[in-house]
């Protein structure tokens, strides 16, 4: 088995989730009390949050390949960067470390052309869901098209929920029902499924909470870890 390098920390909640389901996952394959092999560094989250909001982009860049090369001196194989916007770092990363990353986008897109969908919705922060860092590597390299919340107001609330909410580990049952709101939207406008586009959502909203096919980019990612590290 290989040694999986977790970056986490962004949030440590959704950090957690990775953690149970990389450890379910190798237990169910293998039986007994396996575990997964793995090593996990926890950023401090605040600066980045910071440095995210200023438009200082480098400087989480540094964060994050000092965090990488710290598990990869550890003995991990490979790194999962366990955030969907951080990934908005990765072409400036990738040069920098010595190991594979898997991209969460990626995993999101071979899951998605098993299921043979063509067009998804995405929820995610305003990063995620504005800039093309994320979007336009599922149109490009996956040719999937990607649709995002169109009513007035609704980018910003999803990303108030994540931020002010979800890491705080704070659900509302209101904000539930908007974001099942705006999956149904994205519905009408032709999303086949919706990307749960930022790794704390899925703590929110599941598939037991509306029709629409829901994509979990945390289940999908924490799968991934384990297929790769299993060489499957």
């Amino acid at each position: 088995m290989k040694t999986i390098g977790l970056i986490g920390g962004m949030s440590w909640q959704s950090s957690l989730n990775y953690y149970r389901i990389i450890n379910e996952l190798v237990a169910e394959r293998l039986g007994g009390q396996h575990s997964a092999v793995c090593i996990m560094y926890s950023v401090d989250l605040d600066p980045i949050m910071v440095y995210r909001d200023s438009g200082e982009w480098h400087k989480n860049t540094d964060i994050l390949v000092d965090a990488i090369r710290k598990v990869e001196s550890a003995g991990a194989d490979f790194t999962v960067i366990c955030s969907n916007t951080m990934h908005k770092t990765y072409e400036d990363i990738k040069a920098l470390v010595k190991k594979p990353i898997l991209h969460i986008t990626d995993v999101l897109a071979t899951e998605a052309k098993r299921q043979g969908y063509q067009k998804v919705g995405l929820l995610g922060t305003r990063f995620t869901l504005n800039e093309d860092f994320y979007k336009e590597r599922l149109r490009t390299l996956h040719d999937i098209d990607v649709i995002i919340p169109q009513q007035e107001g609704d980018i910003q609330f999803v990303d108030d929920v994540i931020c002010y909410e979800l890491d705080y580990a704070i659900l509302k049952p209101e904000s539930r029902e908007r974001y099942k709101r705006i999956i149904e939207d994205m519905r009408q406008d032709g999303a086949e499924a919706v990307v749960l586009g930022c790794t704390e959502i899925q703590m929110l909203v599941q598939q037991k909470h509306t029709e629409v096919p829901l994509l979990d980019t945390t289940l999908l990612h924490a799968t991934a870890a384990v297929n790769y590290a299993m060489g499957e």
